[in-house]
């Protein structure tokens, strides 16, 4: 039996061969739509800072501000001494954007979904994944101890055969992402709702990626497709993307959120956030409803590339989301693109299997509203050069 040397090294190896070895880029700058890498400037249109705030004055501000009150690090978990008034502050802050009683933070998008999916689940329960759903989310079902079923991508109909198929007295949750982070599309959450009380189960959305872009005031994807907190009891978001600061948070009722408190293992025993993260997180929550125009723009930047590549005839997948990805297949053809981007001055990332199934490599778009008409532009002009017929 080959060691561990062996083995580690054989699996790279054949990384390489498949054209699915990961590498890391350094940037020297902060994130914004022009960053720095390796001494060169790029327009950058790979991050997930859908709004532009991870650079804002004031979350900056703020951070140092609190950094300077608070200190950097929290010293402990929530339930230790590592709660402060900041935590408290931006989790009430977060119960009023999602319109639930109550939030509650977590030190990752990651830790949110495995903590409370292996919290609420347990044997003999049935959990219900769309196929592409994240791989936390995927994660958590699988380490649940729960039956674990995934339904075609966005198929109501499939579903509920799967539902109907599974024992009629098991506790039963239906598991989506809101706005689908490889493939920009959203769910049908309105038709899953329905379905769920139907069939008397629970709906948990991860909404990483409508939460501040999506909904009235930005409150999400769920709010989006005008559901309460009764119709998808589990919201789950990320304070990393369009909030522009890290962490994440679970979002719900007094029994919910107590019930990860006592029970989630990825809130127990983690060390909380910086307090000064939550304070910056606060001051971006609240960006939310003195700067909208930043969701405006981003949906006018959004029709205007949509429109610019389907003129061009570029390989666009369906999405009306900032996530705008183009279906090249191949994973060499992927990576090969997205280095002649590179070339140009662009950062597009290629996105390949395992994060996508395997035939499905492609271009992952990402518009943000520090992005200007002619950066956009200036993206479809270097598109259809690389491009050359071959998209």
């Amino acid at each position: 039996m080959p060691g561990f040397n062996e083995r580690l090294g054989a699996v790279l190896a054949q990384r390489r061969r498949d054209d699915l070895y990961r590498q890391r880029l350094t940037l020297e700058s902060s994130q914004g739509p022009r960053v720095r890498v390796d001494g060169r400037e790029y327009l950058n249109f790979c991050s997930n800072d859908y709004l532009g705030l991870a650079a804002h004055p004031q979350v900056v501000a703020t951070l140092r501000a609190g950094a300077e009150r608070y200190g950097v690090g929290s010293g402990a978990s929530h339930l230790v001494c590592g709660h402060s008034t900041p935590h408290r502050e931006l989790e009430e802050a977060l119960a009023e954007l999602t319109g639930r009683p109550r939030a509650l933070l977590f030190s990752s998008g990651y830790a949110a979904n495995t903590g409370t999916l292996t919290t609420l689940l347990q044997s003999g329960d049935q959990v219900f994944q769309d196929r592409l759903n994240h791989a936390s989310l995927l994660d958590g079902g699988l380490h649940s101890g729960a039956r674990f079923r995934r339904f075609a991508h966005n198929n109501v109909t499939d579903l509920e055969h799967k539902i109907i198929a599974a024992p009629p007295d098991s506790a039963k949750l239906v598991v989506v992402d809101g706005v689908f982070s490889m493939d920009g599309d959203t769910a049908p959450l309105a038709d899953l709702a329905a379905l769920c009380q139907q069939h008397n189960a629970w709906l948990m959305v991860d909404d990483a990626h409508g939460i501040g872009v999506m909904g009235e005031g930005g409150a999400g994807s769920v709010t989006a497709a005008g559901l309460d907190s009764a119709q998808a009891p589990v919201l789950m978001a990320t304070l990393g993307k369009a909030l522009g600061c890290a962490g994440a948070f679970v979002a719900g009722d007094e029994l919910l959120i107590e019930s990860l408190i006592q029970g989630a293992r990825n809130y127990i025993y983690t060390t909380a956030m910086p307090p000064a993260v939550a304070a910056a997180g606060l001051a971006a929550v609240r960006l939310l409803a003195t700067e909208a125009w930043r969701r405006e723009h981003l949906q006018h930047l959004i029709g205007r590339f949509r429109a610019g590549a389907e003129a061009l005839g570029l390989p666009l997948m369906y999405s009306d989301s900032a996530i705008q990805p183009l279906q090249i297949g191949d994973a060499g053809r992927a990576m090969a693109f997205s280095a002649a981007l590179r070339q140009a001055g662009f950062l597009v990332g290629a996105i390949r299997p395992p994060t996508v199934p395997a035939g499905t490599s492609r271009l992952r778009i990402t518009l943000t509203a520090a992005h200007t008409d002619a950066e956009v532009d200036a993206l479809l002009s270097v598109l259809a050069d690389v491009a050359g017929g071959q998209l």
